[in-house]
């Protein structure tokens, strides 16, 4: 589950986490308003949505600027808000589609002597909390590692001991850092891994994170993701997602406890796995096409679940195909052809149907789909149903 920055904020505050000052607003009087009560000379006026690179980003339906604009009144404050709020915002990471700005964090102005990078997730590689920090603050860390990899330093945080000193000081003096701010750095370090911890956050970034001239050290900046599978112990921070933000095809898949991700091709899939559904997605794009989602209706999925998903995909207009592959494990073949024959008859399908199935009581399954009158494309391999699918989303 992603969070929006000034939420983010609010967690890290609980674990003392230094952040600059600022107030949410969700009009331009509100945000002129915010400005004032803050009372500094330079306010930042920061727009809200679920994507990294707004400083960078662009409105498509408003000459607003940047998504994070400097206001040196309370009247410009108001104004950029204006030119913010109610308008879509194209970052890197909303990709052309972009994002509705529905709020915007005003923030103190702060008296910045460096900009750096820190952010801390699970390393696969080692099983292990990872904090990685870097002197390229502001910069998308993508591009720093595959620039300058050698300006990423990393540091593995031991399950059984947690974070220690050293490794903030080892971190610190890698950046370059001196006197009094190394150990504020030590200390943020330790705050923001307690945090992690915590929360079951998955992943946290500041970018920037700052030190001012007068030493301090302050998050700037809050990208925090939760673990979706430990959010069932941690009621309070349920509370801050944003429905809004969401695909609605995601938001619907949750209430059938569906995992489902929209994605830019044209062949739906549907699948049982996660190591499946990704295998089903590189197939699709090694013979040439496109995944709309990725579908992973989990192993033990009835009728009721299995025609969700099938119309889950079918709601994007974008899909000229579906590829059903299914293992048979715990989940029965049968039982996927019922919910897949229940669903398109319901839909009125009009686009390609491939199927692959294997496994439990396949037989049967295939028998159900050659018995259901409906126009679908067999193949007894993944390879085989992929270079159908692919064929099928390129006739349409």
């Amino acid at each position: 589950m992603k969070i929006h920055e000034y939420q983010g904020k609010e967690v890290f505050r609980r674990y003392g986490v230094p952040t600059p000052r600022g107030i949410l607003a969700v009009s331009p009087a509100e945000a002129e308003a915010a400005a004032k009560e803050l009372g500094t000379s330079v306010v930042v006026v920061k727009s809200q949505v679920h994507a990294g690179g707004r400083g960078k980003g662009t409105f498509k339906d408003s000459d607003g600027g940047r998504g994070v604009r400097l206001a040196r009144s309370p009247d410009e404050a108001r104004r950029f808000a204006e030119a913010m709020l109610g308008k879509t915002l194209v970052t890197v990471q909303t990709g052309p589609e972009g994002a509705k700005v529905n709020k915007v964090y005003v923030e103190e102005g702060l008296d910045i002597d460096k900009e750096l990078y820190l952010g801390l997730t699970l390393d696969r590689a080692t099983s292990r909390m990872t904090i990685m920090a870097s002197t390229e603050g502001g910069m998308e860390i993508e591009e720093v590692a595959a620039a300058h990899p050698e300006k990423i330093l990393r540091a593995g945080i031991d399950p059984a001991v947690g974070f220690q000193p050293y490794q903030g000081r080892e971190l610190a003096f890698g950046l370059g850092l001196q006197g009094p701010t190394v150990g504020k750095f030590v200390k943020f370090c330790d705050a923001l891994a307690r945090c992690v911890d915590g929360t079951d956050a998955s992943l946290v970034e500041i970018n920037p994170l700052v030190i001012t001239k007068g030493g301090d050290v302050l998050a700037l900046d809050a990208k925090v993701d939760f673990d979706d599978n430990a959010l069932f112990r941690h009621a309070d921070l349920l509370e801050y997602r944003d429905p809004l933000e969401e695909d609605p095809r995601e938001r619907e898949a949750k209430a059938y406890d569906l995992a489902y991700i929209s994605l830019s091709g044209n062949i739906g899939c549907m699948v049982n796995g996660a190591g499946l559904a990704m295998a089903t997605m590189d197939i699709i794009q090694y013979c040439g096409g496109m995944p709309a989602n990725f579908l992973d209706v989990g192993g033990g999925a009835d009728e009721k679940k299995v025609t969700a998903a099938f119309k889950l995909i079918l709601a994007d207009p974008a899909v000229k195909a579906v590829f059903v592959n299914i293992f048979g494990g715990i989940m029965k073949c049968d039982v996927i052809a019922d919910g897949v024959i229940a669903a398109a008859k319901e839909v009125g399908l009009q686009v390609p149907l491939v199927v692959r199935l294997e496994g439990t009581n396949v037989e049967l399954g295939k028998a159900k789909f050659a018995q259901s009158g409906m126009n679908i494309l067999t193949a007894d391999t993944m390879l085989e149903g992929a270079q159908k699918a692919v064929a099928a989303a390129g006739a349409k």
